[in-house]
């Protein structure tokens, strides 16, 4: 597995990831490991975020399925007119 050594980190980021590693008991590596997951797309997750996106884009272009069996806006409108 590969290795990543990080020189010169400010101060004032160090203590928040350490304290961010603390409250969720982990060491600091495996607390950078578990952002890098959440935040670093790999390639197989942007190819899922393109397919989903190529899906919606499809639905998107469906056709409305109609009013269904509710009467519509203009014809609620009249009726409570009505009344």
């Amino acid at each position: 597995m590969p290795t990543l050594y990080v020189e010169n980190v400010p101060k004032d980021l160090y203590e928040a990831l350490r304290e961010r590693a603390k409250k969720n008991h982990r060491s600091m590596a495996a607390e950078i490991l578990a952002m890098m997951e959440v935040n670093i797309p790999t390639k197989k997750e942007l190819k899922a975020r393109r397919a989903f996106v190529r899906k919606l884009a499809a639905l998107r272009a469906l056709p409305s399925p109609g009013p269904g069996p509710f009467p519509s806006t203009e014809e609620m409108l009249r009726e409570d007119r009505g009344r």
